[in-house]
């Protein structure tokens, strides 16, 4: 509507000495800016304030949000110029899901773009390749070990893309969180491939032992290398079994791969029951900025809200994540499992890869104390089933 309520009810003076800073951002760029000077609101009054801005030549299906921040005109005891006494981030226009690029037709690009083939006779690995992209399933896992788009290798060696329920023990999850989702179990029961509607779709079903549950895995791959990818939990009846940290994928890339957009909240990393603070919008980072060296090395570097991530090398070549839903990332370059056994986190020593989570919920981190205080209730990732639909999109510069 382009206006705002400013409340003064918790101050004893008017607001003469502040001033309105606004943007306007389509799909996490800005696109507007304004001031408003003036701020004609008396000590404990509400008043309606026109920002002045309008949504021309904006499309109105893009998500549209608006950044406010409250500034101070002159220095006051202990605050400068031009300080930030408040913000917030309003939406204009909600969030819209992108969908997945599902197959090219080869005259879209050239001649020899042709639909991928499945190798079966592979006795340690079904294979799925073309011209432009191979992708392996090591047989006894179900898990991709080899993925590699125009002769670039996306997953370092000895790495792979994997279901992943734990995250690296905050010190408040040190007192009240058991290791079985660390290592749940997994089972490979089942592994099929079979062409539809252009695509491969390879299925892998899952018993996870220790947990009581069953997973299911869904790839559909299309000529390009690229995935949409479906992980699916089912969960029985013991009450017993505890939350999860969290429910989503990792990935093991060359350590080349350290450069990451994405569309989400930041800068600073942040959790779903600690994320009011952070703006969405489009942020520029590096896999090394992402890690925080806590005294005891714990869970860090994490995003929510995230609309799309890419992660690219150098050259601007690498991989594109999006979802149905607003998802959670990270990006280290330590694995889980190093963190957690470092004692400090000077003692973490140099990886030479880029793990990479995608989540569709991780558990708050709580905060309330050290020593036992769960997140609230609806922070927690329940013993229940869930579903995560995700996409990886090979990209280049």
């Amino acid at each position: 509507k382009g206006i705002v309520n400013v409340y003064n009810e918790y101050f004893f003076r008017d607001l003469g000495n502040y001033y309105i800073e606004w943007q306007l951002l389509s799909e996490g760029r800005p696109v507007k800016t304004g001031m408003v000077h003036e701020l004609p609101v008396e000590p404990q009054k509400t008043e309606t304030i026109k920002l002045g801005y309008n949504l021309d030549g904006l499309f109105e299906s893009k998500e549209i949000l608006l950044n406010i921040s409250y500034k101070t005109k002159n220095a006051e005891p202990l605050i400068p110029t031009g300080f930030e006494i408040a913000k917030q981030q309003l939406v204009v226009t909600p969030y819209s899901p992108q969908g997945f690029n599902i197959n090219i037709e080869p005259s879209d690009i050239n001649s020899t773009l042709q639909l991928p083939e499945i190798i079966t006779n592979d006795a340690n690995f079904l294979i799925i390749k073309s011209d432009e992209f191979r992708i392996d399933f090591r047989r006894n896992t179900g898990f991709i070990e080899r993925y590699e788009v125009d002769g670039i290798k996306l997953l370092e060696k000895g790495g792979n893309l994997r279901p992943n329920f734990w995250r690296a023990m905050t010190d408040a999850d040190r007192s009240r969180l058991t290791a079985v989702w660390q290592n749940p179990g997994i089972r490979l029961e089942k592994m099929e491939s079979h062409m539809r509607d252009g695509l491969v779709e390879v299925v892998t079903q899952y018993t996870l032992q220790n947990v009581s549950a069953e997973l299911f895995l869904v790839y559909r791959i299309n000529n390009q290398g690229a995935m949409k990818i479906t992980e699916r939990i089912k969960t029985g009846n013991d009450t017993n079994i505890p939350v999860l940290p969290r429910f989503g994928m990792q990935m093991q890339m060359p350590v080349e791969f350290q450069k990451i957009e994405y569309y989400g909240r930041g800068p600073v990393e942040n959790y779903i029951d600690r994320n009011s603070s952070q703006f969405l919008g489009i942020y520029d980072q590096t896999v090394e900025e992402q890690f925080f060296p806590y005294i005891k090395p714990q869970e860090t570097g994490n995003k929510t809200d995230v609309r799309w991530w890419k992660i690219t090398n150098r050259n601007g070549n690498g991989l594109m994540f999006s979802a149905d839903l607003p998802f959670s990332a990270s990006a280290l370059h330590h694995t889980i499992e190093a963190i957690q056994s470092s004692g400090h986190s000077p003692e973490l020593p140099d990886e030479t890869i880029t793990n990479l989570c995608i989540d569709k919920i991780q558990m708050g981190l709580g905060c309330e104390n050290t020593w036992g205080a769960w997140p609230l209730d609806e922070y927690l990732v329940k013993y229940q089933n869930y579903e995560f639909t995700f996409s990886i999109i090979p990209i280049s510069n």
